[in-house]
Order: C-alpha cells, then structure tokens, then sequence
C-alpha cells in the first residue's frame, strides 16, 4: 500500500510540521538518556573523502518521494546497501523518512551491520534528538537542510553533530543558504537542484551557488542526477560528488551505472 502522505502547499512546510510531531512522540517513548546510551554503544565512525581525482557517488536507498510517489515500495534495503558497496559507493545515504520517503531508522540500522560503506542519515533534522538516533543506528553523517531550519539553529545542530563525532553534509538550495553555510564553517555541502518548497528541479542551481562556496568545501550535487551526461555537468559545474538514488534505483544494474558515474573525471 502507498503510505505517503499527501501534501498541499508548500512540501517543506507540511513535511516539517508532521515531522515535529513525529520526534515528540519518539522522544516520548524512549527518553534521551536512554537513546544517548545507545549512541555511544554504536560501532565507531567511518570516515570517507568525497573528493577523489574524478567524481565520487553517493548512491542512495529509498523507496518513495513526495514528487515521483512510492516506486519501490518492496524495496530491500539493506540489499540495496549491499549492491551499492559492491558497485563502489564512496557514501551510502539511507532515507528514513516513513511517511514521504517510505524509510525508517530500521533500514539504516540494517545497512550499517551489512557494509563497511560510511551512512549518510537523510531525514528532516530538527532537534539534537534526532542527531542521536543517527549515531545509534550507525550513521557516520547526517543533513541538516538550511531549508528546514531557524538560522540560529544550524551552527548549534553543526557542533552537535561533532561532538558526536559525525560529519554534517548541509544542504542549500539558494545564495542565501549558501552564504550562512559559509559562515557557520561547513566543511561538506550539499547544493540542492530540488527547491523543497515547490519540489521543482533546476539544474543550474549547482553550477550558480559553487562559487559562493571555499575552494576547500566539498560540494556534493543533490537531485536531478539521472545519467552520466547529468553527472559529468555537476561536475563542470564544480561538484565533487553526486547523489543519486531514484535513477539506480529503477535500474536492474545499480552496479553498472555506478561504475559508469564513477568513471566522470
């Protein structure tokens, strides 16, 4: 059955209200000393460099999005994990949103006991809670979308993901978001093509915002990557690596399309 909820207006808006909901209800249930025990039980992290001499993929494990639906629901994540790890995926990004995405923290769970590849956490981060079921299910990194935040939200998020000992990939999608991202020191980022209030995709979004970025910040492009002609554009535009998971998802080759997008020097 598709679980996805419906969305009127703005995505983000919608999104972020019922995902506020969702962490007071797990908060809830287990407490925060309880779920910080657990974080530190969590296997140490592993750390990958997303900047190589050619581009390096993030292949992505997801069932559903807001824009294209459920194309997947059956989808076996950690089987999906394990093609990716063998196709060579520099970072493994796990969704775990269930009511947009389909995911959960059980698939990422399930993929750090499968490969040694590092996780990324992608989910709607808001609240250090969530930072801590990250660590404990096994994430090495975690987003946190300037998007989906108060501005005097992200540098304390940030500093709470190191402490931790995770990376923070942040993610911006407009001048604005990149500056702040800037300021605050990231060393990773993610430029979005997807605008997550209309969910419409350009692009040059990309090749726009690069050069608001440190020459020495990693830049992974995210959304709208489908090919290897979509790839060798991110990286003219300056991107270091990719993310992709809907295009290696409907394929029946994820190894080989990887190794093609790898290839893009």
């Amino acid at each position: 059955m598709d679980t996805i909820q419906p969305v009127a207006g703005s995505f983000l808006s919608r999104i972020l209200r019922d995902k506020r909901t969702e962490v007071e209800a797990r908060k809830a249930s287990e407490p925060m000393a309880a779920l910080a025990a657990r974080a530190a039980d969590a296997a140490p992290v592993r750390r990958t460099s997303l900047r190589g001499s050619g581009l390096t993929v993030i292949a992505e494990v997801k069932r559903a999005s807001p824009s294209a639906g459920s194309f997947d629901a059956g989808l076996d994540a950690v089987a999906q994990a394990r093609r990716y790890a063998a196709g060579g995926a520099a970072m493994i990004s796990v969704l775990t949103d269930g009511p947009y995405f389909q995911g959960s923290l059980a698939d990422l769970a399930g993929a750090r006991a499968a490969v040694a590849t590092p996780l990324l956490r992608k989910d709607f981060i808001l609240d250090e809670y969530q930072l801590l079921e990250a660590r404990a299910a096994g994430a090495d990194v975690v987003l946190l979308i300037v998007a989906a935040l108060p501005a005097a939200r992200l540098a304390p998020l940030l500093d709470a993901t190191h402490k931790l000992g995770m990376e923070a990939m942040v993610e911006v999608h407009t001048a604005e978001e990149a500056r702040l991202a800037s300021e605050v020191g990231a060393a990773l980022v993610g430029i979005n093509n997807r605008d997550l209030h209309s969910f419409e995709v350009d692009m040059g979004t990309t090749a726009r915002l690069r050069p608001l970025l440190g020459a020495e910040t990693i830049v992974a492009a995210l959304s709208g990557v489908r090919s290897v002609e979509d790839a060798c554009a991110m990286r003219a535009a300056g991107a270091d690596a990719i993310l992709i998971g809907e295009a290696l998802i409907r394929s029946a080759e994820p190894e080989a399309l990887l190794a093609a997008l790898r290839g893009v020097a």
